[in-house]
């Protein structure tokens, strides 16, 4: 009787336990590894989701913001029109209280022998056309106007002689410039228009 023994069918054995084992493992790492990227794709997902409300609520903002800011631009367009409309009635007012000025300054600084034709005001500019009973009453008037507070920069533009009725006289086309003092008031401007009626 021989004394071998049949060693191939625990050697089957333990290959058939070494393909489960194998085959265990690799499905638990199969598994892990689905397990992983799950984990991060969640992750992924959460944060972009997060990122896409963040990208909503800047959106939000800055649509508001925008609307502030037309708002805002709106409000500073009307009051810079007010301003605008107000300046215009600040000048206005100064103009009418110029004029009166104007007129009661001519009849100030008017020489003896000078009468004004016509009187006409462009803005800061000022015409005059009168007549004189010589070139040297206007050479007066011209200095007069130098030495005026309100009236600036005589300019003779034309003299000339005239015939006025029976007599020999000079006209005179005379140009100047109105100055603006500060703070002229429309309370002030009856004070002013006081003398040249007791003058006319």
């Amino acid at each position: 009787m021989s004394g071998k023994i049949n060693l191939l069918p625990h050697r089957e054995e333990r290959r058939k336990r070494a393909r489960v084992h194998f085959a265990v493992m690799g499905g638990m790492t199969a598994l892990l590894g689905i397990v992983i990227v799950a984990v991060g794709w969640f992750a992924l997902s959460q944060q972009i989701s997060a990122q896409e409300d963040r990208n909503k609520f800047l959106k939000a903002e800055i649509a508001k913001l925008d609307k502030e800011i037309d708002e805002i631009k709106e409000v500073k367009d009307k009051i810079a029109a007010l301003l605008a409309r107000k300046q215009v009635i600040e000048t206005l007012q100064t103009d009418r209280v110029q004029t009166v000025y104007l007129l009661d300054e001519l009849v100030r600084q008017m020489p003896e022998g000078v009468f004004l034709k016509s009187v006409k005001q462009r803005g800061a500019g000022v015409e005059l056309v009168g007549y004189a009973q010589s070139n040297a009453r206007v050479s007066t008037l011209m200095r007069n106007i130098e030495s005026s507070p309100w009236l600036a920069s005589p300019s003779l533009v034309e003299v000339k002689a005239v015939n006025l009725g029976k007599m020999r006289i000079s006209e005179f086309n005379l140009r100047l410039q109105l100055k603006r003092p500060a703070a002229p008031t429309a309370k002030d401007a009856p004070k002013a228009a006081k003398p040249a009626a007791a003058k006319g």
